[in-house]
Order: structure tokens, then sequence, then C-alpha cells
């Protein structure tokens, strides 16, 4: 297997090329957790590997409480189904938390501090089934507990991590916060093997080819920890080494074929790029400043054949899209045609119209 092989496989098993699932709860748990800071862009990332998916539908299963949103991995938001959530938070909550520490401190913000404004947001929980981050501010700023922002911001994520915070439904166009015990009683706990096990299972399936380093990066967790997960599954996987590098995949695994022309557009932060500490599979170190920047923002990306070859951009008003596409070098027609077909696509997810930019491009005949 080449180097190039690997993300024309990750493309596949990740859902993108083709898709097992018609649901959005079953394709996160497949994931394992989906980054999700940048909330629309996360739910285009479940959208785009669910055929016919729209972000109404996406939104459906957030507020039924199927998909999750929280803290955990790492110290950034991730979407999760309802059934991993408990498991995965008690498997990393703790390495979060040092991951945070010194922000923490920064901000003033004592484990004493942290545990009054537990109180307070679990109280103000009982009069109301879901609450704004507004309404939350303001309950806590009534009992006496100054926070600006960025306090508000850790104290909530810090909850979260306690495991007594989640999304709730959206209201109006606001995100709400809902107690996680209430929407999702907790089960029995699995021992950390288990979970372990289950957490490093669910990864070398479904982002495969992948390494150690790989899995550590998404997971969290350290490298002691990551080395003991992939030790209980090993009978389960098998190994190649591509480039010096030693990669897993199932061991039921067989090498598909993809696509001989394909273009996706693919969210910012999406798995398909973050989720790995390697990225150079899918481009060269040479176009990575274009993609992302030194202080971790992803853009939006263009994929075609596995490779990415440029970044998009898209600007909603009312009931249209405008798209714009930005190829790092000339492409073909045939790339260009795909582009538009894929971005016809995104518009359909938000069930708006699509207005290209730049169509003089799209029309050239190269």
């Amino acid at each position: 297997m080449k180097p190039r092989d690997i993300s024309s496989i990750r493309l596949i098993n990740q859902q993108i090329e083709t898709s097992s699932f018609t649901c959005g709860k079953e394709l996160v748990s497949w994931m394992g957790a989906m980054q999700a800071q940048d909330y629309a862009m996360a739910s285009w990332g479940i959208g785009l590997r669910i055929p016919g998916f729209t972000e109404k539908k996406v939104q459906a299963e957030i507020d039924q409480g199927r998909i999750l949103r929280t803290h955990l991995l790492r110290p950034t938001w991730h979407f999760v189904a309802a059934d991993d959530i408990w498991w995965m938070l008690e498997l990393t909550a703790s390495h979060v938390k040092t991951k945070s520490r010194s922000r923490f401190k920064e901000l003033g913000l004592s484990p004493e501090i942290c545990q009054k404004s537990n109180r307070i947001i679990e109280k103000a929980f009982s009069k109301n089934k879901y609450l704004t981050r507004e309404e939350l501010h303001a309950e806590i700023e009534n009992n006496k507990l100054s926070i600006d922002k960025d306090r508000l911001t850790y104290l909530i994520f810090w909850a979260e991590l306690e495991g007594i915070l989640c999304s709730g439904i959206k209201r109006d166009k606001n995100q709400t916060y809902a107690i996680l015990g209430d929407r999702v009683p907790k089960p029995s706990s699995l021992s950390r093997d288990e979970a372990l096990a289950k957490l490093a299972f669910t990864y070398f399936s479904s982002h495969c080819p992948a390494s150690l380093a790989d899995f550590s990066w998404w997971s969290g967790l350290s490298v002691t920890d990551a080395k003991r997960a992939m030790e209980i599954i090993r009978p389960k996987f098998i190994f190649e080494t591509i480039a010096d590098q030693q990669y897993w995949f199932p061991e039921n695994f067989s090498t598909p074929f993809p696509k001989n022309s394909s273009v996706h557009l693919l969210p910012a932060f999406d798995e398909f790029l973050i989720s790995y500490k390697d990225r150079t599979a899918a481009f060269p170190l040479g176009h990575h400043p274009k993609a992302f920047t030194i202080n971790g923002i992803f853009h939006p990306v263009i994929v075609v054949n596995g490779q990415v070859k440029g970044i998009w951009k898209r600007t909603i008003k009312k009931d249209k899209v405008y798209f714009e596409p930005f190829f790092f070098n000339p492409v073909p027609q045939k790339t260009l045609d795909l582009t538009k077909k894929a971005a016809i696509n995104f518009a359909e997810f938000l069930d708006k119209k699509i207005e290209i930019l730049n169509q003089d491009k799209f029309d050239e005949k190269r």
C-alpha cells in the first residue's frame, strides 16, 4: 500500500465516499465522536456522511437527545451519541481537566468556585428543563458569583466534564443546555480497560488506517493509556508498515476500491483531517498553512480523489447560500463540474438555493 492510498481508504471508512448509515446517531456512534466547536459546520459533517440528510434532521436528533454536544476527548466540543456519552466522559474527562488546569488558574477559577457554580447550575435546572448560556450567566450572577464571558465559558466547560451539563434543545435560534442525567440516565459504568478497548476499537474501525500517534492525539489519552488500549484490542486488528509508520486495520479489512473521480466539500474541523496527528497522507506539508493556521483554526476544504486541493467559503443570506471555492492550483473541468454538484448537495442539506460565486470559472472549458 502506498502513502497516497491511506487517505482514499479513510474517505471510505469515515463514510464520506460511501455510507452505511441512515440516521445521525448511528453515524456518530460509528465515528466515536466528531469535533463540533463550529456547530453549523459539524452538523454538515454529519449530513455529508448520510445521503439525503438535512440540517433539520441533524437538529431533530440533537433536540431528541439522540446526539449530544459536550466537551470530551480533548478540550473542545464534540458530537457524541447518547449511548456513548457516559463511558466516554468517565474515561477522558480527567485528561481534559489536566490539560485545561493552567487556563482555570489564569481565570482564578479554583475548585471551590467550580463546585459552587455546579451547585448553582443544578439548582437553576430544578425549575427549568432547558437554559441558554445567557440564562445560566444570569443565574450564576444572581447567586453572587461574579463572572465574565471567559469565566462563564470555563464554568460551563467544567460542569460538562463533571457530567452535570450537556446540550439541550434549540429554542428559537439559541442553543440550550440541559442536565445530562435527565437527557441520558446514567448506565452501569465500564471498567477502565473495557472503556479503553471500546474507544480504541471504535477509532481504528472508523478512522483506519491510523497509528498510535493518531489515536493518542484524537482520544486525548496519554501514550501509555493509548498503548494499553491498543494492546487489549490487538488480536482483532492487523498492521501494515507504510512509509516507516505502523498503521492499524480491522482483522476483516479488505482494500476497498475508491471512486475514480470524487469531490467532497468537507467542513471546518472535519474528522478527515482533525482526527490524525499526521495529516500528510491527504495533502503535502507545503499546503498545510492554506488549510489550517498555527493556532489550530481549520478551514473547510475541497477534497479531490482523497487529496485536499483547495478550501471553500459559504455565506448564508435568508433563503440562499453563496458558495465560493479557492483551489490551490488550476483543476480540470471535470473537477469543477463535480465541485458544483457537491455545492448543490450542500445547499440541499441547508434547504436553500445555491449561488456559486466566480461562476465564470466553472463555465470555462479547460
